[in-house]
């Protein structure tokens, strides 16, 4: 009867720990099939399967959200280790805000499943704008990978309801006539810089790099009024002379979307803007002159703007994906896009919400002293700006 009684006080004691949560326990161990893994691989297209696009992000999550991540190589190709399963496939270039697909397959045990060309298209989920230039031709770029722009002017960027309906903004070079707008700059640079702050991208290539830090239809010295990049992030003056220059790719990432990591690059009109000087810590060189190791292309690292209005950019308001700096098993920090529905899990996984790198809820602006017009011979620099196209 005793040793009952003692069995029966045990059990109750065990029932009643148990109830409480004081007692620690391990996390169930995963099952041998959720450690089972196959591959896909594929070849990333721009929308039109005319082009391959290198250096775009291929992703899925297993059941506890652990990343599965890879790069496709400058010829689109890719190799992905996956879980078995039903799963769905990220696609994305840049940070996956502005250009994305999803791709739904189904992953067998230590075999390889090949995803049609059909399926691996880079989608266009952003809203993209440009204003004509008298130069460049960034639109024509834009066609040829199969995506859409929509022209708008000087007087639309002086409008920020008008602006904020946009993600990305092209600027091509000529298109500031500043004797024609000029009682307008001020507040364009000031909506260029809310448009910027809030989520939204620019690319301004040559003399429109008075869009950013102040000057006429160029710029022609360091320090001018307006813009909307501090003067001493940037100076650039009018001061290159036409010819051909070798140059350098800077950017590791870029050079491996790309393939190649020198080019020659036509400055086929005189008077092109020659960075002067530039803050490290604000801009990242993407390609520089090879002999001189001038900057030739640039892209903000860390933008950032105070006393911003909190202004609805493009799709922002009615998009479902946030995105999200994850860190991957080799301690390799990705910034993606992810579903809503996602984000508790990956921050409870140490992931955060906003970019790897720069402010939070910030976009990025790219800036080339080179030309993007179709008829020039810009030669492997087309290859840079498709790249440009599709990382905003």
């Amino acid at each position: 009867m005793k040793k009952s009684y003692l069995f029966i006080v045990m059990l109750l004691f065990a029932f009643l720990v148990s109830c409480t949560g004081e007692e620690t326990f391990t996390q169930p161990e995963t099952s041998v099939a959720a450690l089972q893994t196959g591959k896909l691989s594929g070849k990333v297209m721009s929308q039109n399967g005319n082009k391959p696009i290198g250096g775009a992000s291929v992703f899925t999550f297993d059941d506890q959200y652990k990343i599965y991540y890879t790069t496709s190589d400058a010829s689109g190709n890719f190799i992905l280790d996956a879980p078995v399963g039903n799963q769905t496939i990220y696609i994305q270039t840049g940070n996956g805000s502005n250009f994305r697909t999803e791709v739904t397959a189904t992953v067998k045990n230590n075999e390889t499943v090949n995803l049609d060309a059909s399926q691996t298209k880079l989608t266009q989920v952003a809203k993209i704008a440009y204003v004509k230039g008298s130069y460049d031709k960034i639109e024509d770029i834009i066609q040829t990978l199969g995506y859409t722009a929509t022209e708008i002017t000087n007087a639309d960027l002086a409008n920020m309801n008008t602006l904020a309906q946009y993600d990305i903004v092209f600027l091509n070079c000529g298109s500031r006539k500043y004797s024609q707008y000029a009682s307008l700059y001020p507040l364009i640079e000031t909506n260029l810089g809310i448009f910027v702050a809030n989520g939204g991208s620019i690319y301004a290539s040559d003399w429109d790099v008075s869009y950013l830090v102040g000057g006429n239809d160029n710029t022609n010295n360091c320090s001018l009024a307006g813009g909307f990049i501090p003067d001493t992030k940037l100076c650039s003056k009018n001061t290159g002379s036409s010819g051909m220059v070798p140059g350098t790719i800077n950017s590791p990432a870029l050079a491996t979307a790309l393939g190649f990591n020198t080019l020659n690059i036509d400055y086929d009109l005189g008077a092109w803007q020659k960075i002067i000087n530039y803050d490290p810590a604000y801009w990242e060189v993407l390609v520089k002159e090879t002999s001189s190791n001038d900057a030739l292309m640039l892209r903000t690292n860390h933008f950032t703007s105070t006393n911003v209005p909190n202004t609805p950019i493009g799709n922002a308001p009615t998009s479902q994906f946030v995105t999200m700096c994850v860190t991957l098993p080799s301690n390799v920090q990705i910034t993606i896009t992810v579903p809503q529905a996602a984000v508790p899990f990956l921050v409870a996984l140490g992931a955060t919400v906003g970019p790897c790198s720069g402010a939070s809820n910030s976009g990025y602006i790219y800036y080339t002293t080179f030309h993007n017009h179709a008829t020039g011979n810009i030669g492997n620099a087309g290859s840079i700006l498709q790249y440009v196209i599709l990382n905003l």
